[in-house]
């Protein structure tokens, strides 16, 4: 290979490399400025975040508390990066849809276009889920332990510090969230042949398995916050199956118009 060949060869490496540079900026940006907007309304996400356990105690009087002077600041930081994250998301991925666009035909922008839009819809599916039946179930089985001392030597009373309860919130909303992209990663896997709908019926037995032990991993330590979201994960493999399926038989219907037509 001759020097101008590699020169040649170099010159659309480098100028994938600039844009590449360009975007992460640009989503790094985007990024910035929500963390900002979510750290103006750190306190009204806080009340937002807090509202479960606020009705899980049931109109009683209930505060958190803090152990440490920085506790609440570093508590807020976490909580705007947390909500910045979420809301720049839309624009992070349209960047990263803009680099990756222009290397696909029209046929593949097409089949990929629905699966970056379905990423957010399930996201939050899965964080609404977390929010309206998943924390409120949670916080109701933790607070049956508390007692008010008539059986017991000294009551047991719940004082939740800050940072934990938003951490297992987040660390919630996250699980759940993501755990939720399944059917759009096995769709794409079985789409480049990756997997297939006979693989994944074969392959039941042990997803469910798997399923049952990220959900104990992911979630506390309860009964109800990991069956309740191992159950919808196994909903959406059953749906990933019915997907794949449906998306086998149209390809192949495809190719036998090819081969008719040809």
């Amino acid at each position: 290979m001759s020097e101008d060949d590699i020169d040649a060869s170099r010159a659309p490496l480098i100028e994938h490399l600039i844009e590449l540079r360009q975007r992460l900026m640009r989503a790094m940006a985007f990024l910035a400025v929500a963390f900002v907007v979510c750290y103006y309304f750190s306190e009204d996400i806080y009340g937002f975040l807090a509202q479960p356990l606020a009705n899980a105690y049931g109109g009683e009087q209930a505060r958190m508390i803090i152990t440490a002077p920085q506790e609440a600041f570093f508590t807020y930081l976490k909580l705007s990066l947390f909500g910045g994250f979420c809301l720049a998301f839309p624009m992070i991925a349209n960047q990263i849809w803009a680099f990756v666009a222009p290397g696909l035909y029209s046929h593949e922008k097409r089949a990929f276009l629905p699966f970056l839009l379905a990423t957010p819809v399930l996201f939050l599916i899965g964080a609404s889920l977390v929010y309206f039946l998943i924390m409120p179930l949670a916080l109701e089985f933790f607070l049956s332990f508390q007692t008010t001392g008539q059986d017991t030597p000294l009551p047991i009373q719940l004082e939740t510090r800050v940072s934990e309860y938003l951490s297992l919130v987040m660390t919630l909303i996250l699980a759940f969230g993501i755990s939720f992209q399944l059917p759009i990663l096995l769709i794409l896997m079985a789409r480049v042949g990756l997997t297939s709908a006979d693989g994944l019926k074969r392959g039941r037995k042990y997803a469910v398995v798997g399923i049952f032990a990220a959900a104990a991993i992911l979630t506390p330590p309860d009964p109800i916050s990991q069956i309740g979201l191992a159950l919808p994960i196994i909903l959406l493999y059953e749906f990933s199956v019915w997907a794949v399926s449906r998306t086998e038989r149209k390809q192949a219907a495809a190719r036998a118009a090819e081969e008719a037509e040809g």
